[in-house]
């Protein structure tokens, strides 16, 4: 991906709601009202990359220990940022990051190719990733033999140089000859070693085919044209011919090997433009199609992948490659395929010297999921790379956290496999350290919901969006620490390894409840909810929990809402707690859903902040609902504030 980048500075041109299997559970989830900033199934992954030591390893000759333990600290971050899935890079240049058959040691593990690092890498990061429930997708470039042009300098050993009638120079980068049957054959073996031999999750490509253009220079392949073309009429659709032949073998023979192993491209993220053919994008860059001959949109048509991640690495308006032009493009591709949509997004640009000023700003790439919301189609984004992710510049990637990542997601489901049987919880203990909690089931994987207050029953809009969705993992085990106190009431589903989702298991309640029913809702729980306007700060010593919301007044209906369960009908006491600062609202608009209709009280944010305050006592009806709103529509000046809220009965 590297080169990419060049080529893209030098041209300048260049979830939904899954319901369970019950019918009369997806009749009555249908009917709910999800958010779509807690979406229930999304793809969040990141690319990590070995060529170069872009990302992992950070230097060559490493020893084994330093190595696992900066993959650790990567999977770790990809946790941290509620993401569910990584994208290595095991197969840079024609090399292997475990013991192939085929193909050496690479070179950016020990620093000398076919350097035995000492370990099994592949064998090692599947473990890890699994451990923290991410998927693990294997990335293999296909072509790319080395990043230089010296046959020479390959260890002796190497297939390209054992057969040096297989490759071609070009560029000053060594590849594999496409067009030649026999070397398609090695990399789809190469690739299949893998997925064979480890339990990998998916098989990925990124967006290198035929190699990106070289002004003066012409691929030198007219010889293996002239003996494979197979009656072909032009060079130009053979080498297309060669790629899509590689894709449709390879998608077959992972798909008999194992069938639950996904299979994603990451193609370029034009395929042709309008201005050249009436299908292509309203774009004006550099066209795949013709360029490196990657004809992605008929991957999509053929359903010959899973998964489509084209690289839209423009920012929102860009003249020549629009992001939002893209998106609808590909999401009408995709439409009735079967195939998935994800997104690679270009967080090495943000914050990034050199960038456009688009790029400069805080919010570009957060706008982009935003975007994507327009589009029931996309499942997902990939962000490349690892260390552009960690970095945050400008505070990007918060930006993206806050405004979509602030709980977790469910994978998107794979195939049509059945779901497994419904979990049972066998125990459930609140202490101060939060609700410990067991279970017993078959599933691959579980998701465990919390809601607040004491459950008779489950309602399907309790798993409708990702709202009270706690954690996944691998484990039958879990600590919730964010409930050491409060009545709530816990469901835990399965999943199975293509993540179908089964019914969820019967509730457990815990804590108090009845006449002593008293709830705290912070801005981080699962019952709170509020648009993209509302920012999230820590500025505050103040605050309630770690952080806190703020949001600019407006003549507009924009409030943040505190979602509870009222156990029973009754009267209950409402405090409300927020910082104090000079700078924030003298008004603030607390809109309280009493029975008989909504209570509105006005609270000056500018003083006695960092402690309860009493709104009043209010008869509330029992139920889940929204049951307190902080509200934006104000005549006062300086942020309102949204932090946390406690509902008590008297």
């Amino acid at each position: 991906m590297i080169a990419l980048r060049t080529a893209l500075a030098a041209l300048a041109v260049l979830s939904h709601l899954v319901t369970f299997t019950s019918s009369a559970a997806a009749a009555a989830a249908a009917a709910c009202t999800t958010d779509p900033a807690t979406p229930k199934r999304q793809l969040r992954a990141m690319w990590i990359s070995s060529v170069a030591n872009i990302d992992w390893p950070s230097a060559t000759g490493l020893s084994a220990a330093k190595q696992q333990a900066e993959f650790r600290a990567w999977l770790d971050l990809a946790v941290q940022k509620r993401m569910n899935a990584v994208v290595v890079q095991i197969r840079p240049t024609a090399d292997a990051f475990w013991p192939s058959p085929f193909e050496p040691w690479s070179e950016w593990l020990s620093g000398t190719q076919g350097g035995n690092p000492g370990y099994d890498p592949l064998a090692f990061m599947v473990n890890e990733a699994h451990a923290r429930n991410l998927e693990f997708h294997a990335w293999f470039n296909p072509y790319r033999i080395a990043n230089h042009a010296d046959p020479s300098k390959l260890v002796s050993t190497h297939p390209a140089r054992q057969h040096p009638e297989w490759r071609f120079a070009y560029g000053g980068k060594l590849y594999y000859n496409p067009g030649i049957p026999a070397v398609r054959a090695f990399i789809q073996d190469a690739i299949m070693d893998a997925v064979s031999k480890y339990d990998v999750d998916g098989v990925h490509l990124d967006d290198y085919f035929y190699p990106y253009p070289v002004d003066g220079q012409t691929i030198p392949d007219a010889s293996t044209f002239a003996q494979h073309g197979g009656g072909i009429g032009n060079i130009a659709d053979w080498r297309r011919n060669n790629v899509n032949l590689l894709v449709q073998e390879l998608g077959q023979r992972i798909h008999a090997a194992k069938s639950h192993v996904s299979f994603g491209i990451s193609p370029f993220g034009i395929w042709r433009n309008s201005g050249t053919d009436p299908l292509g994008s309203r774009t004006s860059g550099l066209q795949s199609y013709d360029a490196i001959y990657a004809d992605s949109r008929k991957w999509v048509k053929q359903g010959w992948v899973d998964y489509i991640a084209p690289q839209i690495y423009w920012h929102i308006g860009f003249s020549a490659a629009a992001y939002e032009v893209l998106t609808a493009w590909w999401s009408d591709q995709v439409r009735g395929t079967g195939v998935q949509l994800v997104v690679g997004q270009a967080a090495y640009r943000a914050g990034a010297s050199g960038q456009d000023a688009a790029w400069q700003d805080p919010a570009e790439l957060s706008d982009h999921l935003t975007d994507n919301r327009r589009h029931p189609e996309v499942a997902g984004d990939i962000f490349f790379s690892a260390k552009d992710v960690k970095a945050d510049r400008i505070g990007s990637f918060t930006r993206v956290m806050n405004a979509h990542y602030t709980r977790p997601a469910l994978l998107p489901a794979r195939g049509s496999a059945a779901a497994p049987a419904a979990p049972a919880i066998t125990s459930a203990t609140q202490g101060s350290g939060g609700v410990q909690l067991a279970w017993t089931g078959s599933g691959t994987s579980y998701a465990v919901y919390r809601v607040n207050g004491s459950q008779s029953a489950a309602d399907p809009c309790f798993f409708a969006d990702a709202r009270n969705l706690v954690t996944t993992t691998r484990k039958t085990s879990f600590t919730d620490p964010a409930a050491a106190s409060g009545a709530f009431t816990y469901y835990v589903t399965a999943l199975n390894r293509t993540h179908q989702e089964s019914q969820p298991s019967a509730g457990k309640p815990v804590g108090s409840s009845g006449e002593a029913f008293s709830v705290v809702i912070d801005n981080s729980d699962a019952g709170f909810t509020a648009s993209a306007n509302w920012g999230t700060s820590a500025f505050s010593g103040q605050l309630h929990g770690t952080d806190y919301r703020f949001a600019d007044p407006v003549s507009a209906s924009d409030p943040a809402w505190y979602q509870t369960t009222i156990p029973s009908t009754g009267t209950y006491r409402v405090e409300v707690w927020h910082p104090a600062d000079s700078g924030y609202n003298s008004a603030t608009p607390y809109i309280v859903a009493a029975s008989g209709g909504n209570q509105t009280v006005t609270v000056d944010q500018r003083t006695s902040g960092g402690q309860w305050r009493v709104l009043g006592t209010y008869t509330l009806a029992a139920g889940t609902y929204n049951v307190v709103g902080v509200s934006r529509w104000t005549s006062g000046t300086g942020y309102v504030i949204a932090d946390a809220v406690r509902i008590t009965k008297t």
